[in-house]
């Protein structure tokens, strides 16, 4: 079902954006060549403990997840995109990192994600990068009253199909409220004119994600990471946004932390 939010609502999901947006700032920084993923998700749930606020996904169970989550944080490195499960690795120089990260504060749910790469880059990694944060960008900005969800879809698709790259829409951007995942899905391809209207008080994360060679995955065998089918490097961005009458308002910005 999909819900909508008054505006009061809206103004009590800020905190979680903004835990939000600020504990990816401060792992970002934090995040080099030698630092391990289990130490990721250990200062991730510090911060967790610290702010009062609820992680989403240790306990989460989807019928795709092998078992539940049980860290607080997805850490994908290189060919792993989604849903990386923390484990005892060290950051090599050049690796690309994406963290995807949500949280509940007051019952109020914010999820983000963020790419980069620690150490010596790839010209093709930061390409890709920066494809998935101009593919958010044009998504946000589609984002407004008297649009349709298949207008951010073709907005997203737009651009990742002008830098060259395929597609995978099995995963996607998502309804965002008092859990997680909500109605309605977003995919990252679409036909314009097409789908759900947008109306005020939707709330939804944006979340385009591309692999350099392919738009197929593979499952690892702790239930959860996934991966290029050809080990191709990937890359994610995602930022929760209100759709208001004024326009989208982004929950998650982390540009007020002078980071992108």
């Amino acid at each position: 079902m999909i819900e909508l939010r008054t505006p009061a609502e809206i103004e009590a999901m800020k905190p979680a954006g903004r835990f939000v947006a600020e504990t990816l700032a401060t792992l970002r920084d934090e995040t080099k060549v030698g630092t391990n993923l289990l130490a990721i998700d250990r200062r991730a749930h510090d911060l967790i403990r610290r702010a009062g606020a609820e992680s989403c996904y240790i306990d989460y169970h989807p019928s795709f997840g092998a078992s539940p989550f049980g860290k607080v944080i997805c850490t994908s490195v290189n060919d792993a995109v989604l849903h990386g499960l923390p484990f005892d690795y060290a950051l090599r120089d050049g690796d690309l990192v994406s963290l995807d990260f949500a949280v509940s504060v007051n019952g109020w749910v914010a999820d983000s994600a963020v790419s980069f790469v620690v150490g010596t880059p790839r010209d093709e990694d930061l390409a890709l990068i920066d494809t998935t944060a101009r593919a958010l960008d044009a998504a946000i900005r589609t984002a407004t009253v008297g649009h349709r969800i298949g207008d951010i879809s073709a907005a997203i698709a737009a651009v990742a199909h002008g830098d060259g790259y395929s597609i995978n829409t099995d995963f996607g951007g998502h309804g965002v409220g008092r859990i997680m995942h909500g109605d309605p899905h977003v995919p990252n391809d679409g036909k314009a004119g097409r789908g759900y209207p947008l109306r005020a008080g939707l709330v939804v994360a944006l979340e385009p994600w591309f692999l350099q060679t392919t738009d197929e995955l593979v499952t690892d065998p702790d239930g959860w990471t996934l991966r290029s089918v050809d080990g191709s490097r990937g890359a994610h961005a995602e930022h929760t946004v209100a759709i208001t009458e004024d326009g989208p308002i982004v929950l998650t910005d982390r540009s007020w932390l002078g980071v992108d």
